[in-house]
């Protein structure tokens, strides 16, 4: 360490500085503590509580309307103590007006540990010590470092090495964030079993992010900060884009490494929107597979909002009617299969009605009167009738565990109407993930499944004994189980289903591995995985002839959605939902 204007011994200098009272800081150049000694080499400062003074370069400015209310301190780079373990850099947390970026400043506080960052708080005093050369940042690239997290950057001006990926937008509108990583992530239990490998894969990923800021603490920017130009209908920044230019103050706050920037970095689109998947010239029958994002329709005439879920207004309702419909009828489906609908009955003035009505005058919805559940939405099916026939009734399993709890999963046989043969489709929705309520063996197993997992694998069993049980109407070519299944490719549902010679139609023909896994339908902190399937029988795998998803929601962010801030017209299909829409082609 080198200080300025002195040859005092280091103990002695330390020691003076720490015994001197705010009130008499001393003029700039006399002895202070250094920052670096502040910070230290571990994950809290050895100082919390004692009040020192500082003197350092002011590297930015967070005390504008909205910031952090505080300044970031560094010292000079002929000041650092040479130790690559220590952060020479602190936040300053103050209200005091004295100081501007590119000053040096004299400071006297309280050490203090706010949430993991290391900050001077109480502040007594600033005196100026006139202008000076900003510290050079520091070159920096993900992932970190040895998967050490960077608190020997604590603070400290940095610059990022090359391109990074956003990987999650989910607070761009709320907070100014994007969350972004050396590349894209996948949920661990996508590619591994569920386990210690996933568990840990997961904290690996999690150690090697960097959130883009906007050097605000307010909620609801505006405008929103990225990406430039302005978000937009027509320019979203979706996760997989590239953003270079990263320069500015490396933070932590709310349990993340931030990046508060101090130039406007570039963003380049490496993620287009894609067209709707191609129909193989085989295909006689398309079916594609929706959650839709809780489709309520107040009292279906026009009131009764905010709904019990889904849109709070009718005009919200009908845009993301509008937008649905867009998105399902893009793809030229015969047969759709949705989850999220809400299971009001099936009159006139039922959601699935009006779906239905929305969708076009050929539009029909299967009904099973009675044995829906008692959650608030349910599955269900639609189809062109000017395409598909229904074959016989359609049915719902209500017995164990769909008898207490759960969406009861429907069955619907069909026929095209050039085809002898008949397809059937049974589409379920089982429990989510979220931890409310959970006991026993539906708690968190710490294997990358998150809660319920015993639930899931209960009603999996149950809809595979039942779909085996389900009578042969003659020419059936085999059953399809579509829809949102909760769980991740790897885990044991997915297993029990391939178990039961059940195929993942998507991964017949779209690879995931590490490296590459980009057919997926749902976006969770930042990683993508499936929770939406066509799982084929094995008597139906023989006529499948293409599987894909369609990347029209996950990537983009909310701030894009129906409730976002963003106006979007309702004739696009951007983001919908929160999932993406499953499309599954047969040759029957």
């Amino acid at each position: 360490m080198t200080t300025t204007n002195t040859s005092a011994p280091w103990p002695y200098v330390l020691a003076l500085a720490l015994w001197l009272p705010a009130t008499a800081a001393g003029s700039c150049g006399a002895e202070a503590v250094p920052v670096s000694r502040i910070q230290g080499t571990g994950d809290s400062s050895t100082l919390v509580n004692q009040t020192v003074t500082v003197e350092g370069i002011i590297t930015m400015d967070a005390r504008h309307k909205g910031g952090f209310r505080g300044f970031y301190l560094q010292q000079a780079d002929n000041e650092t103590d040479n130790n690559p373990a220590t952060s020479e850099a602190l936040f300053v947390y103050t209200n005091r007006s004295r100081g501007l970026p590119g000053e040096r400043v004299r400071v006297s506080g309280r050490v203090k540990e706010f949430h993991g960052l290391t900050e001077l708080t109480d502040v007594s005093v600033i005196v100026s010590c006139g202008h000076a050369q900003l510290p050079d940042p520091v070159p920096v690239t993900l992932p970190w470092q040895d998967e050490q997290r960077p608190e020997h950057l604590e603070n400290m001006r940095v610059v990022v090495n090359g391109e990074l990926t956003v990987i999650d937008h989910y607070n761009l509108a709320r907070y100014g964030e994007l969350t972004l990583a050396a590349s894209t992530q996948t949920i661990a239990t996508e590619i591994l079993e569920p386990g210690p490998a996933a568990e840990a894969l997961h904290r690996e990923q999690e150690h090697n992010r960097l959130v883009l800021d906007d050097g605000k603490g307010a909620r609801n920017p505006q405008p929103v900060p990225w990406p430039g130009p302005e978000l937009s209908a027509d320019n979203p920044v979706r996760a997989g884009d590239r953003v270079s230019g990263l320069a500015g103050v490396l933070d932590f706050r709310f349990d993340a490494w931030r990046l508060q920037p101090q130039s406007t970095p570039e963003f380049t689109s490496a993620n287009r929107r894609p067209e709707p998947p191609m129909r193989s010239e085989r295909a006689t029958l398309r079916v594609v597979t929706l959650n839709l994002g809780n489709f309520f329709n107040g009292d279906g005439g026009g009131k009764g909002f905010p709904a019990l879920r889904g849109a709070r207004s009718q005009s919200q309702f009908a845009e993301q009617k509008a937008r649905l419909v867009a998105a399902m009828k893009a793809p030229d489906p015969d047969i759709i299969a949705v989850t999220e609908v809400e299971n009001d009955g099936y009159h006139d003035n039922s959601a699935i009605a009006e779906l239905a009505k929305a969708l076009g005058e050929r539009w029909r919805y299967v009904e099973t009167h009675g044995n829906t559940g008692s959650d608030a939405i349910r599955t269900d099916l639609l189809y062109r009738s000017d395409r598909v026939a229904t074959e016989g009734p359609a049915s719902r399993l209500t017995s164990s565990p769909f008898n207490r709890h759960g969406r009861p999963p429907v069955a619907q046989v069909f026929r095209h109407n050039n085809s002898d043969q008949t397809l059937r489709i049974i589409v379920p929705h089982l429990k989510s993930k979220s931890c409310r309520g959970a006991k026993g063996p539906n708690r968190d197993q710490n294997d990358g499944q998150g809660c319920y997992s015993h639930s899931r694998e209960q009603a999996t069993g149950a809809i595979i004994r039942w779909a085996d049980s389900l009578p042969d109407t003659g020419n059936l070519a085999g059953t399809l189980i579509t829809g949102d299944m909760n769980s991740y490719a790897r885990e044991t549902a997915l297993q029990l289903m391939a178990s039961a010679g059940y195929t993942n139609a998507v991964r017949q023909f779209h690879d995931c591995n590490p490296s590459n896994c980009s057919q997926t339908s749902y976006r969770f902190h930042g990683r993508s995985g499936t929770l939406d399937y066509s799982l084929v029988s094995e008597g139906l795998a023989a006529r499948l002839v293409g599987a894909a998803t369609w990347s029209i929601n996950a990537d983009e962010p909310r701030a894009l959605g129906y409730k976002g801030p963003i106006p979007v017209p309702g004739n696009q299909p951007w983001r919908s939902s929160d999932h993406d829409p499953v499309v599954t082609d047969f040759a029957l």
